[in-house]
Protein backbone atom coordinates (compact mmCIF):
# COMPACT_ATOMS: atom_id res chain seq x y z
CA UNK A 1 0.00 0.00 0.00
CA UNK A 2 1.68 3.35 -1.47
CA UNK A 3 -0.19 6.45 -0.27
CA UNK A 4 -0.24 9.00 -2.79
CA UNK A 5 0.91 12.55 -2.56
CA UNK A 6 -0.95 15.97 -3.52
CA UNK A 7 0.95 19.13 -3.72
CA UNK A 8 -1.91 21.78 -3.56
CA UNK A 9 -2.17 24.60 -5.51
CA UNK A 10 -1.64 28.05 -4.77
CA UNK A 11 -0.03 28.54 -1.66
CA UNK A 12 3.76 27.55 -0.64
CA UNK A 13 4.24 24.20 -1.47
CA UNK A 14 2.85 21.05 0.71
CA UNK A 15 3.57 17.76 -0.17
CA UNK A 16 1.84 15.79 2.32
CA UNK A 17 0.72 11.64 1.98
CA UNK A 18 -3.14 10.98 1.63
CA UNK A 19 -2.90 8.77 4.56
CA UNK A 20 -1.04 9.08 8.22
CA UNK A 21 -0.65 6.88 11.03
CA UNK A 22 -2.75 8.51 14.20
CA UNK A 23 -0.62 7.88 17.07
CA UNK A 24 -3.03 9.71 19.56
CA UNK A 25 -3.37 6.17 21.44
CA UNK A 26 0.16 5.98 22.41
CA UNK A 27 0.64 6.36 25.95
CA UNK A 28 -2.97 7.58 26.68
CA UNK A 29 -5.99 8.47 25.16
CA UNK A 30 -5.29 11.59 23.09
CA UNK A 31 -4.54 14.73 25.39
CA UNK A 32 -6.60 13.80 28.36
CA UNK A 33 -4.48 14.18 31.51
CA UNK A 34 -6.99 11.15 33.51
CA UNK A 35 -5.54 8.51 30.33
CA UNK A 36 -1.71 9.77 30.70
CA UNK A 37 0.19 6.14 31.13
CA UNK A 38 -2.60 4.40 29.67
CA UNK A 39 -3.76 3.37 25.60
CA UNK A 40 -0.73 1.28 23.69
CA UNK A 41 2.42 0.89 25.86
CA UNK A 42 5.62 1.60 24.22
CA UNK A 43 5.99 -2.21 22.66
CA UNK A 44 2.95 -2.08 21.58
CA UNK A 45 3.35 1.52 19.83
CA UNK A 46 6.27 0.11 18.01
CA UNK A 47 4.70 -2.87 16.66
CA UNK A 48 1.48 -0.92 15.51
CA UNK A 49 4.51 1.30 14.03
CA UNK A 50 6.34 -1.49 12.15
CA UNK A 51 3.28 -2.37 10.64
CA UNK A 52 2.16 0.87 9.00
CA UNK A 53 5.91 1.04 7.82
CA UNK A 54 5.67 -2.18 6.37
CA UNK A 55 1.62 -1.50 4.70
CA UNK A 56 3.29 1.71 2.95
CA UNK A 57 2.42 4.37 5.90
CA UNK A 58 5.18 6.60 5.89
CA UNK A 59 3.23 10.05 7.86
CA UNK A 60 3.08 9.47 11.61
CA UNK A 61 0.87 12.18 13.44
CA UNK A 62 1.27 12.70 17.05
CA UNK A 63 1.17 15.94 19.44
CA UNK A 64 2.89 17.10 22.27
CA UNK A 65 0.20 16.42 25.30
CA UNK A 66 -0.49 12.69 24.01
CA UNK A 67 -0.01 10.78 26.45
CA UNK A 68 1.31 13.58 28.28
CA UNK A 69 4.55 13.39 25.47
CA UNK A 70 4.79 9.45 25.89
CA UNK A 71 3.61 9.70 21.77
CA UNK A 72 6.86 11.57 20.80
CA UNK A 73 9.05 9.41 22.65
CA UNK A 74 7.97 6.46 21.20
CA UNK A 75 7.85 7.67 18.06
CA UNK A 76 11.84 9.33 18.58
CA UNK A 77 12.63 5.71 19.90
CA UNK A 78 11.27 4.16 16.96
CA UNK A 79 13.17 6.61 14.53
CA UNK A 80 16.16 5.91 16.66
CA UNK A 81 16.09 1.96 16.69
CA UNK A 82 14.74 1.60 13.08
CA UNK A 83 17.32 4.36 11.42
CA UNK A 84 14.33 5.55 9.41
CA UNK A 85 12.62 8.60 9.27
CA UNK A 86 8.92 9.41 8.68
CA UNK A 87 7.41 12.83 7.64
CA UNK A 88 6.21 13.82 10.82
CA UNK A 89 2.78 16.15 12.38
CA UNK A 90 2.64 17.10 15.91
CA UNK A 91 0.47 19.93 17.64
CA UNK A 92 0.87 22.12 20.38
CA UNK A 93 -2.21 23.67 22.66
CA UNK A 94 -3.48 20.80 25.26
CA UNK A 95 -1.79 21.02 28.99
CA UNK A 96 1.44 18.12 29.34
CA UNK A 97 -0.11 17.31 33.16
CA UNK A 98 -2.88 18.13 35.40
CA UNK A 99 -2.51 21.82 36.19
CA UNK A 100 0.01 22.54 33.77
CA UNK A 101 -0.40 25.18 30.85
CA UNK A 102 -1.82 25.21 27.94
CA UNK A 103 -2.16 27.36 25.11
CA UNK A 104 -1.07 29.43 21.99
CA UNK A 105 1.62 32.03 23.61
CA UNK A 106 4.23 32.43 21.37
CA UNK A 107 7.00 31.61 24.42
CA UNK A 108 5.09 28.55 24.85
CA UNK A 109 4.86 28.04 21.00
CA UNK A 110 8.43 28.01 21.26
CA UNK A 111 9.12 26.04 24.15
CA UNK A 112 6.98 23.24 23.25
CA UNK A 113 8.23 22.63 19.44
CA UNK A 114 12.14 22.83 21.64
CA UNK A 115 10.37 19.57 23.62
CA UNK A 116 8.84 18.13 20.89
CA UNK A 117 11.58 18.10 18.73
CA UNK A 118 13.82 16.41 21.65
CA UNK A 119 10.85 13.70 22.23
CA UNK A 120 11.10 12.95 18.39
CA UNK A 121 14.65 13.04 17.65
CA UNK A 122 15.05 15.13 14.55
CA UNK A 123 15.30 18.62 13.78
CA UNK A 124 12.45 19.85 12.08
CA UNK A 125 8.69 18.99 12.08
CA UNK A 126 7.59 18.56 9.00
CA UNK A 127 3.57 20.09 9.79
CA UNK A 128 3.17 21.67 12.76
CA UNK A 129 -0.64 22.46 13.93
CA UNK A 130 -2.10 24.56 16.76
CA UNK A 131 -4.57 21.67 18.41
CA UNK A 132 -7.04 24.02 19.07
CA UNK A 133 -8.29 28.13 19.04
CA UNK A 134 -6.88 29.72 21.85
CA UNK A 135 -9.13 32.73 22.32
CA UNK A 136 -6.84 34.23 24.66
CA UNK A 137 -3.68 34.94 22.04
CA UNK A 138 -4.07 36.83 19.02
CA UNK A 139 -3.95 34.86 16.17
CA UNK A 140 -1.45 37.08 14.18
CA UNK A 141 0.67 36.48 17.37
CA UNK A 142 0.59 32.59 17.14
CA UNK A 143 0.91 32.52 13.55
CA UNK A 144 3.91 34.66 13.77
CA UNK A 145 5.07 31.85 16.66
CA UNK A 146 4.68 29.79 13.79
CA UNK A 147 6.49 31.59 11.06
CA UNK A 148 9.62 32.40 12.83
CA UNK A 149 9.83 28.32 13.56
CA UNK A 150 9.54 28.05 9.76
CA UNK A 151 12.02 30.43 8.78
CA UNK A 152 14.08 29.20 11.20
CA UNK A 153 14.23 25.44 10.05
CA UNK A 154 12.34 24.03 12.76
CA UNK A 155 9.31 23.71 11.06
CA UNK A 156 8.83 22.83 7.16
CA UNK A 157 4.48 23.45 7.16
CA UNK A 158 2.33 24.62 9.82
CA UNK A 159 -1.61 25.26 10.48
CA UNK A 160 -4.37 24.60 12.25
CA UNK A 161 -6.92 21.59 14.28
CA UNK A 162 -10.32 21.81 15.27
CA UNK A 163 -10.96 25.14 13.69
CA UNK A 164 -14.32 26.00 11.66
CA UNK A 165 -14.45 28.20 8.61
CA UNK A 166 -14.83 31.39 10.52
CA UNK A 167 -11.77 30.70 12.63
CA UNK A 168 -9.86 29.70 9.85
CA UNK A 169 -10.96 32.78 7.10
CA UNK A 170 -9.53 34.75 10.33
CA UNK A 171 -6.34 32.67 10.26
CA UNK A 172 -6.17 33.38 6.70
CA UNK A 173 -6.38 36.59 6.99
CA UNK A 174 -3.77 36.94 9.79
CA UNK A 175 -0.96 34.77 8.86
CA UNK A 176 -0.49 31.34 5.66
CA UNK A 177 -1.43 28.57 7.40
CA UNK A 178 -1.42 25.72 4.95
CA UNK A 179 -3.51 23.07 6.81
CA UNK A 180 -6.50 22.25 8.78
CA UNK A 181 -6.57 18.60 10.55
CA UNK A 182 -10.25 18.26 11.97
CA UNK A 183 -12.65 15.20 13.35
CA UNK A 184 -14.19 14.50 10.06
CA UNK A 185 -15.93 10.49 9.12
CA UNK A 186 -19.31 9.29 7.94
CA UNK A 187 -21.15 10.20 11.31
CA UNK A 188 -19.02 13.40 11.34
CA UNK A 189 -20.07 15.89 8.33
CA UNK A 190 -20.45 19.13 9.79
CA UNK A 191 -17.31 20.65 7.47
CA UNK A 192 -18.96 19.22 4.65
CA UNK A 193 -20.86 22.14 4.06
CA UNK A 194 -18.27 25.14 4.19
CA UNK A 195 -14.99 24.01 5.12
CA UNK A 196 -14.20 21.46 2.60
CA UNK A 197 -14.71 23.80 -0.16
CA UNK A 198 -13.17 26.90 1.95
CA UNK A 199 -10.24 24.58 1.62
CA UNK A 200 -10.01 23.67 -1.45
CA UNK A 201 -10.49 27.18 -2.52
CA UNK A 202 -7.71 28.36 -0.92
CA UNK A 203 -5.29 25.36 -1.52
CA UNK A 204 -5.52 24.69 1.99
CA UNK A 205 -4.52 20.96 3.03
CA UNK A 206 -7.91 19.43 5.21
CA UNK A 207 -6.75 16.67 7.15
CA UNK A 208 -9.38 14.00 8.67
CA UNK A 209 -8.99 12.88 11.82
CA UNK A 210 -10.86 10.49 13.87
CA UNK A 211 -12.52 9.01 10.45
CA UNK A 212 -13.93 5.52 12.35
CA UNK A 213 -15.81 7.92 15.07
CA UNK A 214 -14.17 6.31 17.44
CA UNK A 215 -15.03 2.92 16.46
CA UNK A 216 -18.85 3.47 15.54
CA UNK A 217 -17.97 2.95 12.19
CA UNK A 218 -16.35 -0.14 12.88
CA UNK A 219 -19.46 -2.18 13.81
CA UNK A 220 -18.60 -2.99 17.51
CA UNK A 221 -20.79 -0.78 19.13
CA UNK A 222 -24.63 -2.41 18.57
CA UNK A 223 -27.55 -2.03 19.36
CA UNK A 224 -29.17 -3.16 22.72
CA UNK A 225 -25.63 -4.90 23.23
CA UNK A 226 -23.46 -2.86 26.36
CA UNK A 227 -20.26 -1.30 24.98
CA UNK A 228 -16.98 -3.27 24.63
CA UNK A 229 -14.85 -2.96 27.65
CA UNK A 230 -11.83 -0.45 27.02
CA UNK A 231 -13.25 1.14 24.26
CA UNK A 232 -13.57 4.73 23.82
CA UNK A 233 -17.00 4.44 24.56
CA UNK A 234 -16.59 3.53 28.40
CA UNK A 235 -13.45 4.98 28.88
CA UNK A 236 -13.78 8.36 27.01
CA UNK A 237 -17.39 8.69 25.68
CA UNK A 238 -17.59 12.64 25.69
CA UNK A 239 -17.01 13.32 21.83
CA UNK A 240 -19.00 10.30 20.96
CA UNK A 241 -22.02 10.35 23.27
CA UNK A 242 -24.36 11.88 20.59
CA UNK A 243 -24.51 8.89 18.41
CA UNK A 244 -26.24 6.49 21.14
CA UNK A 245 -29.41 6.94 19.09
CA UNK A 246 -31.72 4.79 16.50
CA UNK A 247 -30.53 6.42 13.66
CA UNK A 248 -26.86 5.82 14.17
CA UNK A 249 -27.75 2.04 14.65
CA UNK A 250 -30.10 2.35 12.01
CA UNK A 251 -27.33 4.00 9.30
CA UNK A 252 -24.96 1.36 11.06
CA UNK A 253 -27.09 -1.79 9.90
CA UNK A 254 -27.64 0.16 6.18
CA UNK A 255 -23.84 0.58 6.11
CA UNK A 256 -22.89 -2.70 7.28
CA UNK A 257 -24.96 -4.41 4.01
CA UNK A 258 -23.40 -2.53 1.57
CA UNK A 259 -20.02 -3.03 2.86
CA UNK A 260 -21.16 -6.89 2.98
CA UNK A 261 -22.15 -6.64 -0.51
CA UNK A 262 -19.09 -5.13 -1.64
CA UNK A 263 -16.91 -7.73 0.30
CA UNK A 264 -15.25 -5.59 2.74
CA UNK A 265 -15.46 -4.40 6.09
CA UNK A 266 -17.60 -1.47 7.19
CA UNK A 267 -14.22 0.46 8.01
CA UNK A 268 -12.87 -0.24 5.14
CA UNK A 269 -16.26 1.20 3.56
CA UNK A 270 -15.89 4.84 5.62
CA UNK A 271 -12.53 4.90 5.02
CA UNK A 272 -12.57 4.43 1.19
CA UNK A 273 -15.72 7.29 1.12
CA UNK A 274 -13.10 9.51 2.71
CA UNK A 275 -10.35 8.73 0.06
CA UNK A 276 -13.22 9.44 -2.83
CA UNK A 277 -13.40 12.87 -1.43
CA UNK A 278 -10.46 15.01 -3.23
CA UNK A 279 -11.24 17.63 -0.80
CA UNK A 280 -9.89 15.51 1.67
CA UNK A 281 -6.09 15.98 1.48
CA UNK A 282 -5.14 13.26 4.25
CA UNK A 283 -6.78 10.74 6.26
CA UNK A 284 -5.21 10.05 9.92
CA UNK A 285 -5.86 6.27 11.03
CA UNK A 286 -5.33 5.59 14.56
CA UNK A 287 -4.99 1.69 14.35
CA UNK A 288 -4.81 0.27 18.26
CA UNK A 289 -3.33 -3.38 16.84
CA UNK A 290 -1.18 -4.06 14.24
CA UNK A 291 -4.20 -6.18 12.58
CA UNK A 292 -6.22 -2.68 12.60
CA UNK A 293 -4.08 -1.30 9.27
CA UNK A 294 -6.89 -4.33 7.50
CA UNK A 295 -9.35 -1.55 6.43
CA UNK A 296 -6.94 1.03 5.38
CA UNK A 297 -5.89 -1.25 2.82
CA UNK A 298 -9.70 -2.29 2.03
CA UNK A 299 -10.01 1.32 1.05
CA UNK A 300 -6.85 1.73 -0.84
CA UNK A 301 -7.69 -1.77 -2.99
CA UNK A 302 -11.20 -0.88 -3.17
CA UNK A 303 -11.76 2.37 -4.75
CA UNK A 304 -15.59 3.45 -4.49
CA UNK A 305 -17.64 4.20 -7.85
CA UNK A 306 -20.14 6.74 -8.39
CA UNK A 307 -22.93 4.02 -7.44
CA UNK A 308 -21.17 3.44 -4.64
CA UNK A 309 -21.30 7.21 -3.20
CA UNK A 310 -24.90 7.35 -4.62
CA UNK A 311 -25.78 4.10 -2.03
CA UNK A 312 -23.72 5.41 1.12
CA UNK A 313 -25.61 8.86 0.68
CA UNK A 314 -28.47 7.12 1.06
CA UNK A 315 -27.57 5.13 3.68
CA UNK A 316 -26.54 7.99 5.70
CA UNK A 317 -28.84 10.80 4.78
Amino acid sequence: MTPEVTRLPGRPALSIARIALGCGGFGGLGSAPEFFGQGLNEDQALAVMDAAWEAGITHFDTADAYGGGRSESSIGRWIATRGVRPRLTTKTYNPMATGADHGLAPERVARQLRTSLDRLGVDHIDLYLAHDFDPEVPLAETLGAFERARAQGAVGAYGVSNFDAARLTASLAAGAPQAIQNSHSLLDRQDSAVLLDLCAGHGVAYLAFSPLAGGWLTGKYRRGEPFPAGSRMTLRPGPYHRLVTAATYDALDRLGELAAGRGISMAGLALAWLLADERVTQVVAGPGRPEHLAPVREAVQHPLTGTDLADIERAVP
